[in-house]
């Protein structure tokens, strides 16, 4: 069998050691020849491919970033999923001479995933993103590197911010959901975590500042890139706070909630504040343990789904399990930050 294998979407830590599971269970094991697209949906279109074998794939483990690169260029002509796209791309499948494709992505990349799997292509999903907002699996490899990048940043800004008397304002990833903000918030011992799923008004914010400076501490914020302030005085953080351009799905780019949230906390608690953008330093940088098992898990149950024939699935987490989910359980909705767990951390805050 011939099978290809692509990135789509943002990087995330851990896709070179998806890919290398992959590979080693595809090619020494069930015989496969397996083949790389580069950039994405680019190379696909363009014939530019990568062959994968063990040697390819030797000592990725521990890489973060993509050996083979990812793109946001969009999987159909013209950007839709129409039956004329989704039939240019079957003939292109064809013309490759694949029997098989593995589709390494987010959201985004598994809902064309679904698209392409409908219309009778054989296709498994690998679910990676940092934000964690993938239903159908526990967790996505690439989100407890980024959690982790974010809670040693928390550990450096509490020491800054506690020796000038400070509140430190860190800013994370999460444009829809607050995974990245909630578990690092919790790891890092943050005074209070804001994420896009539950607003707050910047009086409810103000008095936990205050609450922790009346206890000779200096507060740490965590707040995620989508958070939308509540409140009769919102103003710019009562929409998503967005910077110029769109990104590759035509989204406006999010980022620098932190930087206008900073001057109202201190306007309202008088209470001197930074802020701190981390941006895509949480993308970056060798994969986590975690991630680098996780990951692996998933290429190889990706590998052993082609072998069975179990196409139209994707290779999720169920508990400590690698388990194979139709793609119609997996895609449709974001898994996002549920009340009670926001509850939960909120009952601590200040």
């Amino acid at each position: 069998m011939r099978i290809g294998v692509l990135c789509s979407g943002g990087d995330s830590p851990g896709m070179n050691a998806a890919i290398r599971g992959a590979v080693l269970r595809g090619v020494d094991v069930h015989g496969f020849e397996m083949l790389g697209f580069m950039d994405g949906w680019r190379g696909f279109h363009d014939g530019e491919y990568l062959p994968l074998d063990r040697l390819a794939v030797r000592g990725l483990s521990p890489r973060g970033g993509v050996i083979l690169g990812t793109s946001r260029v969009p999987p159909f002509p013209g950007g839709r999923g129409t039956p004329e796209a989704l039939r240019s791309v079957a003939e292109r499948f064809r013309a490759l001479g694949l029997d098989g494709l593995l589709l390494i992505g987010g959201n985004g990349t598994q809902t064309v995933a679904r698209m392409l799997s409908d219309a009778g292509m054989p296709v498994i999903g690998l679910p990676k993103t940092i934000d964690n907002d993938l239903d159908g699996t526990d967790y996505t490899f690439g989100f407890d590197t980024a959690v982790s990048i974010a809670a040693e940043a928390i550990d450096r800004l509490r020491t800054t911010g506690e020796s000038h008397r400070r509140c430190m304002v860190l800013e994370v990833m999460g444009r829809d959901a607050g995974w990245i903000a909630l578990h690092a918030g919790m790891a890092g011992g943050a005074q209070l975590t804001l994420v896009p799923e539950f607003p707050e008004t910047i009086e409810q914010i103000s008095e936990w500042v205050l609450s922790v400076r009346d206890r000779g501490r200096s507060s740490l914020v965590v707040v995620a890139e989508g958070f939308r302030l509540a409140g009769s005085e919102a103003g710019a953080v009562g929409t998503q706070v967005t910077r110029e351009g769109h990104d590759g799905f035509g989204r406006p780019r999010l980022g620098g909630v932190a930087e206008v949230l900073a001057p109202l906390i201190e306007e309202h608690a008088g209470v001197e504040t930074r802020a701190t953008v981390l941006g895509h330093v949480q993308r970056g940088g060798p994969p986590t343990a975690f991630d680098r098992v996780l990951a692996t898990r998933t290429g190889i149950a990706a590998a052993d789904a082609v072998a069975r024939g179990q196409w139209g699935m994707m290779a999720g987490l169920r508990g400590d399990r690698i388990e194979l989910v139709p793609f119609v359980e997996a895609v449709g909705r974001l898994k996002t930050v549920p009340a009670a767990r926001y509850a939960e951390a909120r009952r601590n805050f200040g």
